[in-house]
């Protein structure tokens, strides 16, 4: 028995620290299928680096430690004393020679046999705390995994966003040339060329804004995987015509998979705490035991210090019941059970939540991908009426400026399947995070 106390003892002792969650359990490797070269590398980069994931980690170890602290309540305590002591007894016999002047050294051990097992209920009351906290930096980390991929993706949408506002700025400058010149010809009037120095405007303010939210998410990019802001520029990442996830993704999801969620698990623990804590509530009504042994040596006595001659030695063993409390235990057992009665229905609503949410996620996905389609329908059809315009301008039917019209209504489309595509890449992460990674 004393070997397997002195076991767990040194486990919990020497045990390594573990600061970060284990990457199996978060699926990393689902980054890893977008046919994109940097996405995977940031999120690992977000894993060892971003500071508010670190933070649930270290609470994890506080928790952690207070598992340790409360199981030495259930073991024996050892402690020791030196004291001065000043006396003046009666001389009952003269041959008896009592200093007045003594040192005393006792050796205290204090033990509380937990009978009723309540210390062990408070050590599995803590363990739930600290089970809990590792559910709540797993949730940590899924959300900023979700979050550093739906920003990246944001970034390179906003790559192609730019990049295509550019050439409606290019082609507004072009047709504002020709009005320029057409007005010096008499051919337009002055509304028109201001109609088309408006266009030029309203295109340079929609790409500087895109330019401005390009650079506030590079520089919050840059902040979750752990770098300064002032690295945003430097920022390496992939063309979002390339980025797509070559995986399939499943159209319906496992109740399973649902209710193994971090935070439904962590729901699920919550409730089992307080049930333990409802058990402890009873338990402090009834009385405690405890053992106490002392061992003193002195020189009061005759004799050597350390000898036995110059000791006392007493054990003390017996049962404390409390009988007045001002009935602060009854509240306490009421507390418990009416905490007991909240968390189960937050397991319950954390079991709806948790279906909802995946529910409309594959919801949101199945339309979206739908949307896409539409998009890409829409592009194929401007694709035939710009192939068309070609010829027409080549054949000299239309005028160069119709033929700019023409392409900008190519690029908007395209610019509107972007966004439609982005919007669905970032639902799968979104899924990723309310399935706990299991995909």
């Amino acid at each position: 028995m004393y070997k397997k106390v002195i076991l767990t003892i040194l486990i919990l002792l020497v045990s390594p620290v573990c600061f970060a969650v284990d990457r199996n359990d978060l699926n990393v490797e689902f980054f890893n299928h977008f046919n994109d070269d940097y996405l995977f590398q940031y999120v690992n980069e977000a894993i060892e680096n971003n500071h508010n994931s670190k933070q649930a980690a270290i609470r994890v170890e506080e928790y952690r430690q207070g598992v340790k602290s409360q199981f030495a309540s259930e073991l024996p305590s050892f402690n020791i004393a030196a004291n001065y002591l000043g006396i003046h007894s009666p001389k009952f016999n003269p041959n008896l020679s009592v200093s007045k002047n003594a040192f005393v050294l006792p050796f205290i051990a204090n033990y509380e046999a937990d009978f009723l097992l309540k210390n062990r209920d408070k050590t599995k009351s803590v363990k739930k705390t600290y089970e809990m906290s590792k559910l709540d930096e797993q949730s940590a980390y899924f959300a900023l995994l979700s979050d550093v991929a739906t920003v990246y993706t944001n970034i390179l949408e906003y790559d192609k966003l730019i990049e295509e506002q550019e050439k409606i700025v290019n082609n507004y400058n072009q047709i504002l040339n020709d009005d320029n010149k057409r007005l010096a010809r008499g051919v337009i009037n002055t509304t028109e060329l201001n109609n088309s120095k408006t266009n030029v405007k309203q295109a340079n303010i929609t790409l500087e804004n895109l330019i401005k939210q390009r650079e506030v998410i590079l520089m919050e990019f840059a902040v979750l995987i752990g770098r300064s802001a002032d690295c945003a520029n430097n920022i390496e990442r992939g063309s979002i015509d390339n980025f797509e996830y070559n995986t399939v993704i499943p159209s319906e999801i496992k109740s399973d998979v649902i209710f193994s969620r971090p935070d439904v698990k962590r729901a699920e623990m919550a409730l089992e705490k307080a049930k333990i804590d409802v058990r402890i509530a009873r338990k402090e009504f009834l009385p405690t035991f405890n053992i106490t042994g002392i061992w003193a040596f002195n020189t009061i006595a005759p004799g050597s210090f350390f000898s036995w001659e110059s000791s006392l030695a007493a054990l003390l063993a017996g049962a404390t019941q409390d009988i007045f409390a001002g009935g602060r235990k009854i509240a306490n057992l009421k507390f418990q059970k009416a905490k007991y009665e909240e968390l189960f229905e937050q397991y319950r609503q954390a079991d709806l939540d948790a279906v909802k949410e995946v529910n409309t996620s594959l919801c949101i996905i199945k339309h979206d991908t739908e949307i896409e389609n539409k998009k890409k329908e829409e592009l194929l059809l401007e694709t035939k009426n710009l192939n068309n315009a070609d010829k027409m301008l080549n054949r000299g039917v239309i005028s160069k400026t119709q033929h700019l019209n023409s392409e900008n209504i190519y690029i908007s489309k395209n610019m509107d399947l972007t966004k439609a595509k982005t919007q669905k890449l970032v639902n799968y992460y979104t899924l990723y995070k309310t399935v706990g990674g299991k995909l």
